[in-house]
């Protein structure tokens, strides 16, 4: 490569850059997704297939806002309700959600 040339950023068409999420995300999601689907070579490909997919739909910071709007609407009492019954909270995950289930039909089927 030529000085001062740089390598071209790895894109994916319709979204921002796929490697906008961090490694220790990205391990953090793989290392639950192979809890739930087994300890296998076989998990581990289809678990980092699914974190690369859910990253080319969503952006990091709205993945980090999905993912905190569920761990806090999983605590009972009347202050989690909030987040489990506001409709702006419920777009945020849905996007989550939509984004998750790609990631299955791409990656698992």
């Amino acid at each position: 490569m030529a000085a001062g040339a740089s390598k071209p950023t790895p894109s994916v068409p319709g979204t921002g850059l796929i490697n906008d999420y961090p490694t220790v995300a990205r391990a953090d999601y793989v290392f639950g997704c192979m809890a739930a689907n087994g300890q296998s070579r076989q998990s581990l490909e289809k678990c980092s297939c699914s974190i690369d997919t859910i990253a080319t739909i969503l952006p990091y910071e709205k993945y980090v806002e999905a993912e905190t709007i569920l761990s806090v609407g999983q605590v009972a009492g009347q202050q989690a309700e909030v987040f489990r019954s506001t409709a702006m909270f419920r777009d945020i995950v849905a996007d989550l959600r939509r984004a998750q289930a790609e990631a299955e039909i791409t990656c698992f089927y």
